[in-house]
């Protein structure tokens, strides 16, 4: 993994987008010392962190779902009700 430092990156931040881009690894930024931030690609970022919170999202509403039909039990429950609720529309 490359390091720069801050210095660097405002002096050359195309370079540092064109390293990005071309090695497709992380780069580690430090001012001083002290390591600050990580610099990574958008599709890094959408793979690891926003495909990540859609699939929770998904699987939360899944599990919301079920335990609406667990709760209906045998009773006929308008599906267009559900939905509703589950949005959080009012009732």
């Amino acid at each position: 993994m490359r390091s720069v430092n801050a210095l660097t990156l405002r002096n050359r931040l195309g370079e540092v987008l064109d390293m990005l881009d071309r090695d497709h690894e992380p780069i580690m930024i430090s001012k001083g010392k002290k390591l600050r931030a990580v610099l990574i690609s958008y599709e890094d970022f959408t793979h690891r962190f926003i495909d990540k919170q859609a699939e929770e999202e998904k699987e939360a509403f899944i599990r919301q779902a079920e335990r609406w039909r667990a709760r209906a039990g045998d009773e006929s429950v308008d599906p267009v009700d559900t939905l509703r609720t589950l949005r959080g529309y009012e009732e």
